[in-house]
C-alpha cells in the first residue's frame, strides 16, 4: 500500500533532519532547532535549576555538543513522581580523520582515517565523501570556541581495485592500509602552494620567529587545503584553527525510494531515525495548549553520543549524566505542596520526602530505549528466526532477548500495547492505534545490544527496547520504511500523553 500524504510529510521532514545532520554535533543542533521552535528553553548543567525549572516549563541541555536531553514538567508535578523517558543516540558508524592525517602515495594526496564503530566498511568504497564535524577556533577575544563545519561537496573517495587486477571471490581489504581516501594529486597541490606563496616565502624567508607549539602545527599534521576548507566553513583564517574532530560522510542526500516511495534510502538511519522520532514525539505530545495542565510527571528525551562504541564516555549513556539529571529533576518543587489537587508522591505524606525522592521517582518511571531494529532481508531469510521476521512499514519492533541484551520484559510489552492502542489520530489519514511487531534473534546467532540494559541497570527504572525496522544496518547507505517514521512519532507521543495514567494500572511489585 502506498504511503499516505501524512506519512510522506513525516518522512520528508525526517529527510530534511538527517540531511542536515552528518555528525552528532549537527544532529544535536537539528534537535535544538526543533525544540526551540516548540518553545523549549536552553539551560546549563553547571547552573542551579531549582528556580529556573518550573511546572509547565520546557527545557533542554547539551553535553559536549553531541548529547542532548530535553524535558517538559507537568503542572501537577511533585517530587518523587514518575518520569516518562525515551532514550536514543546521535552517532553512527563512520570514518574519522586521524590526528595526523597527512599522507600521500604514488602521486596522490591521501587522508588517514580511523574507523568509528562497527561499520560495514566495504560500503564506503567508491562513494562521494565530504567532511563534517567541529573545529576549535580562536575567536579573537582570547577564547577558543566550537564551530560546526561541513564541506558539503565530494572531496574524498576510497577507490576499489579494478577486478582485472584482483579477481577475488570475496571483497576483502586491510582497514589500516587500504581504507585511505584520496583527496587530490600531489602535483596539483604543489602547483597551488607555489602559486599562493608570497614574495618573502619565495625568497626562502626563515620561520624562526614563529611561536612555540607543543604539538606539530596543524598544517604539518594535516594537508593544508583540508585545514583551509575547515577554516573557511568555520569563518576564520586557517591559523586560527587550533584543532578539529572531523568525520567523513556520504554527500548523497537521503531520499524516498521504491516503486511507490515506500522506502527511505539514507545514511545514518541508525540511529537518527529514532532520534528524530523521539524529538518529534515529545513535541507532538505538547501541541495542545493544556497538554501539561493535568500532567503529574515529567516527559523527557535523552539522545546520547557514543552508543556505537560502548557508551563509556562522559557524554555516553553509560555515564552518570542521565542519573545526575534525573536526581536533580526528582526534587524539583511543585507549584504548591499545599495544593491538594496536585497528585502526591507515593509516600502519601503531606510533604514529599526529598531524601528519597530520586528512588521514588525511579521506581515509578519508565524508559523506552529507541534504537533501530532489523527488518527481514528477503535475500537472507534463513538468518532470521522463523516466527520473528519484522517487516517495513508495519510499525515499531519490540526487541526481546532472554539473555538481557535487550531490556524488554512482559510488563513493558503490556504497557506499550496500551500506549499503541491509545495513540490518537494526528490526521484523518491515520488508522486507529499504532501497529507493533516482535523480534528475537535465532539461538545460533549473536545479538546486538542498546543503551537500554545499561540505563535500566544504572537507574533501576523499568525499560523496553524497540525501534523501527531497517535493512543494511551500519552500511554507508541504509534502507528504512516511509510509514514507520509516522508510526513511531505517534507511538512516542502517545507514550508521553498516557504514561502517567497507565503506569498505575500495570501492577507487579
Amino acid at each position: 500500500m502506498p504511503p499516505t500524504v501524512t506519512t510522506k510529510m513525516a518522512a520528508n521532514d525526517f529527510l530534511s533532519f538527517v540531511n542536515a545532520s552528518p555528525t552528532p554535533f549537527h544532529a544535536v543542533r537539528s534537535v535544538k532547532e526543533k525544540l526551540t521552535k516548540a518553545g523549549f528553553t536552553e539551560i546549563k548543567e553547571k547552573e542551579s535549576w531549582s528556580s529556573t525549572c518550573q511546572p509547565g516549563g520546557r527545557y533542554y541541555l547539551t553535553r559536549n555538543g553531541s548529547t542532548i536531553v530535553a524535558f517538559a514538567i507537568g503542572n501537577k508535578w511533585r517530587p518523587g513522581n514518575a518520569i516518562s523517558m525515551i532514550g536514543a543516540h546521535t552517532d553512527s558508524p563512520c570514518l574519522r580523520i586521524k590526528p595526523v592525517s597527512k599522507k600521500q602515495g604514488d602521486g596522490f594526496i591521501q587522508v588517514g582515517v580511523e574507523t568509528y564503530g562497527g561499520g560495514l566498511w566495504h560500503t564506503w568504497f567508491d562513494r562521494d565523501l565530504g567532511i563534517a564535524g567541529r573545529a576549535m577556533v580562536r575567536d579573537g577575544n582570547g577564547s577558543v570556541v566550537q564551530k560546526l563545519v561541513r564541506v558539503d561537496r565530494p572531496i574524498l573517495r576510497i577507490p576499489t581495485l579494478a577486478i582485472h587486477l584482483d579477481r577475488q571471490e570475496k571483497f576483502e581489504f586491510n582497514k589500516e592500509t587500504q581504507l585511505f581516501p584520496i583527496a587530490g594529486l600531489v602535483a596539483a597541490e604543489l602547483k597551488r602552494q607555489e602559486k599562493n606563496k608570497t614574495g618573502d616565502e619565495k625568497e626562502g624567508d626563515d620561520t624562526e620567529d614563529k611561536p612555540f607549539s607543543p604539538l606539530k602545527t596543524i598544517t604539518t599534521r594535516h594537508h593544508s587545503l583540508i585545514v583551509e576548507l575547515i577554516a573557511a566553513e568555520a569563518g576564520v583564517d586557517a591559523e586560527d584553527v587550533v584543532d578539529f574532530e572531523v568525520v567523513l560522510y556520504d554527500t548523497q542526500k537521503a531520499c524516498l525510494g521504491g516503486l511507490t516511495e515506500e522506502f527511505i534510502f539514507s545514511a545514518r538511519l541508525d540511529n537518527l531515525n529514532q532520534t528524530y522520532c523521539a524529538t518529534q514525539g515529545l513535541i507532538e505530545s505538547l501541541k495542545a495548549e493544556d497538554a501539561l495542565d493535568e500532567e503529574s510527571s515529567i516527559r523527557l528525551i535523552a539522545c546520547f553520543d557514543h552508543e556505537e562504541i560502548g557508551s563509556m564516555t562522559a557524554q555516553g549513556a553509560f555515564s552518570m549524566m542521565l542519573p545526575g539529571i534525573l536526581r536533580r529533576l526528582s526534587v524539583l518543587p511543585a507549584s504548591s505542596f499545599a495544593d491538594e489537587a496536585s497528585e502526591k508522591s507515593y509516600d502519601k505524606t503531606t510533604e514529599p520526602d526529598l531524601s528519597t525522592a530520586y528512588e521514588q521517582t525511579m521506581s515509578s518511571s519508565f524508559l523506552l530505549s529507541a534504537d533501530m531494529a532489523h527488518s527481514v532481508n528477503p535475500n537472507y531469510g534463513g538468518k532470521y528466526e522463523s516466527d520473528h521476521r519484522p517487516e517495513m512499514n508495519q510499525g515499531p519492533v519490540i526487541k526481546i532477548n532472554a539473555n538481557a541484551r535487550y531490556a524488554t520484559n512482559s510488563p513493558g510489552i503490556v504497557l506499550l500495547q496500551e500506549v499503541a492502542r491509545k495513540a490518537a489520530k494526528i490526521t484523518n489519514d491515520d488508522a486507529e492505534g499504532v501497529p507493533l511487531q516482535l523480534f528475537v534473534v535465532r539461538n545460533d546467532s549473536s545479538c546486538g545490544s542498546t543503551i537500554g540494559p545499561m540505563l535500566s541497570a544504572h537507574l533501576g527504572a523499568r525499560t523496553l527496547d524497540l525501534g523501527n525496522p531497517q535493512l543494511s544496518m551500519h552500511s554507508c547507505r541504509e534502507t528504512g520504511g516511509t510509514d514507520d517514521v509516522h508510526h513511531a512519532v505517534r507511538l512516542f507521543s502517545s507514550f508521553f500523553q498516557h504514561y502517567s495514567a497507565l503506569e498505575k494500572t500495570i501492577l507487579v511489585d
